[in-house]
């Protein structure tokens, strides 16, 4: 059975349209209350979002449906993606639910969920879900009178996740001196973000701190580190943090504005825990997209590298069979597991500030531990998904390319997750080479299935 609400991170669209409307929300909410149920108690479900304006009414289908399944319901209000994982586990409430679209535009929106432990649901949880919705196999079971849920608001979640952010830094260190630009796009971490930098003793220039429904990644945060990069040169800022709608990814840039992105703070982080012999299996998890320089960089430190498909789950999913404890994304996504169960943007964030107090260096220099291998990236648009082994003249032309890089590049074909696009992504020592071969490929495949 192929999944047809669920995406590669929860049901996700334009708000007030299928599939992010309120009646599949309240669908969303009464199937997985019925699957989150474990024994015969009273169960909880922890719910959460971001600051978009239809956070409203999705929270209140949802909070419906999982009533009407004589759930109870914790409404913990705007906070981050990581934040209503860690809420869902150390109050051992039966899950959490994240209404947020994460980067995207305010007038999408989004419903993922998370299981008892915080972690994201699997593949075959997602699956069940639906078909709980299709079947209409829960659509007589209506509990009455006591036996509905109630809903509480929680009023400190905000507060509980500042300590538990505070708590992963060393309690020997703390950010006195250091000037930051902090951009939280608006988002959901518009409260606890400068809260938790300005505790540790940090001097925080704030931006995208005035959320109005509207204006979540609109100019700012992750997707324009170009605002939080002028305001550092305007400063004179030892560094600049964005975050993204849901913060559960960063973007850094330097004290001379220029970009450090995830696979070089990956590569900050993994050869730092090799130093102490604190990174499991000497291995870091990372995704298909990560750059070849980082595996250079790994190897030549000691370490190892394992790549998974892109998403964050799939790197989670890998990092728990595989007992390893750091993992992330090109895009920002970090997942330190000794702390947290998902990508967490603030936490991320301090562990890289660890990094930079104990060092005494800046940004730049710390970056320097990763030389980036050109990389070019194509997208073509198609008609529909063929299976590239169909398209012989594609899948030939792809092999004498990655024979003619060798060693020394590699090659990527996949399809997007959410958009009708083939994207093409090759990495060698030479750009003008790359860039050529990537229009061939590009060229073979809109002969063959583009639009």
């Amino acid at each position: 059975m192929k999944k047809r609400l669920f995406g590669t991170d929860g049901v996700r669209g334009v708000a007030n349209v299928h599939p992010m409307t309120t009646e599949i929300a309240m669908q969303l909410g009464r199937a997985a209350a019925h699957i989150f149920k474990n024994g015969d108690r009273r169960h909880r479900v922890v719910i959460g979002k971001d600051t978009r304006l239809s956070g409203y009414m999705i929270e209140t289908a949802l909070v419906s449906g999982i009533c009407s399944m004589g759930v109870d319901v914790l409404l913990v209000g705007p906070l981050p993606t990581p934040g209503i994982s860690f809420i869902t586990s150390s109050m051992r409430a039966d899950a959490g639910v994240v209404i947020s679209a994460s980067h995207n535009p305010y007038q999408d929106n989004g419903i993922k969920f998370f299981s008892r432990d915080g972690f994201k649901l699997p593949d075959e949880v997602e699956l069940r879900i639906e078909e709980l919705i299709s079947s209409g196999e829960i659509d007589a079971m209506r509990p009455v009178a006591a036996d509905v849920g109630k809903a509480f608001r929680v009023d400190d979640a905000v507060g509980r996740y500042i300590v538990f952010l505070k708590n992963t830094f060393p309690r020997d260190l703390d950010l006195q001196g250091l000037k930051i630009v902090l951009d939280c796009a608006h988002g959901a971490a518009y409260k606890v973000a400068p809260a938790v930098f300005e505790e540790l003793g940090a001097e925080v220039i704030a931006l995208g701190v005035e959320p109005d429904g509207k204006n979540i990644n609109a100019g700012c945060g992750s997707l324009h580190p170009e605002v939080m990069a002028a305001a550092v040169r305007e400063h004179g800022a030892d560094l600049g943090i964005a975050l993204d709608g849901d913060a559960d990814r960063v973007i850094f840039v330097d004290e001379q504005g220029e970009e450090v992105d995830g696979d070089h703070v990956m590569a900050i982080c993994a050869t730092r825990m090799l130093e102490r012999k604190t990174l499991n299996h000497q291995t870091l998890v990372t995704t298909v997209m990560s750059n070849m320089g980082l595996e250079i960089a790994l190897k030549k430190a000691g370490g190892k590298l394992v790549r998974t498909a892109v998403g964050d789950r799939y790197v989670v999913e890998e990092m728990r069979r595989g007992g390893f404890n750091l993992g992330g994304e090109q895009s920002g996504h970090m997942i330190f597991l000794d702390y947290n169960t998902t990508g967490d943007g603030i936490l991320s964030a301090l562990q890289v500030l660890e990094i930079v107090q104990r060092s005494g260096k800046p940004l730049s220099e710390l970056a320097n531990v990763m030389e980036s291998l050109p990389q070019v990236l194509v997208n073509v648009r198609v008609k529909q998904r063929t299976e590239l082994t169909e398209l012989p003249e594609v899948t030939s032309l792809i092999a004498a390319v990655e024979k003619n890089l060798g060693d020394e590049g590699r090659v990527l074909i996949r399809y997007s997750g959410t958009e009708p696009l083939l994207r093409i992504m090759l990495e060698g020592t030479d750009q003008q080479q790359i860039e050529s071969l990537a229009a061939e490929i590009a060229s073979a495949v809109q002969n063959a299935i583009g639009v």
